[in-house]
């Protein structure tokens, strides 16, 4: 299947932004890539980072504003950027004029992953089978804490 990054047609997502997943579209297994459209003003997810999984993001029209732990940049179409697990990432879009972007990510192994939310204090744990769990972080037990 070939597609085309600027012309393919994106879902609203909570009134918030476009987005389009490549994976299902194209039935793939090992990665995971969407197509994000970002109107003037508008934000993508919230300041997160993966724990496990890798990701990149790949600048296809305009210009989005790239928040990690070393501060804030201005990526223009063309520039990509790459998260390692555990590094912290938020987009959003402070130009005038729509802006579109890929990102990029390993499939999560065994259908699971967990994101943490710096900003918030919030996590979300999903797993295999349907189980998925969001909810704020909190105090450190230790590992027998509460085990018989």
């Amino acid at each position: 299947m070939i597609l085309n990054l600027r012309d393919l047609e994106v879902e609203d997502v909570d009134g918030r932004f476009g987005m389009q997943s490549l994976t299902r579209a194209c039935g793939a297994s090992l990665t995971g890539t969407s197509v994000y459209e970002l109107a003037a003003g508008a934000k993508h997810w919230p300041y997160h980072f993966e724990v496990i999984d890798e990701e990149w993001l790949f600048v296809i029209v305009g210009e989005v504003v790239l928040r990690t732990a070393d501060g804030e940049q201005v990526l223009r179409a063309g520039d990509v950027a790459c998260f390692p697990a555990a590094t912290a990432h938020g987009v959003r879009n402070d130009s005038d004029a729509v802006a579109r972007f890929a990102m990029l990510s390993a499939r999560p192994r065994l259908g699971g992953d967990a994101v943490v939310y710096p900003d918030s204090g919030k996590f979300v744990i999903r797993a295999a089978g349907g189980f998925s769990h969001r909810g704020f972080l909190g105090e450190q037990v230790d590992y027998w804490e509460g085990e018989a």
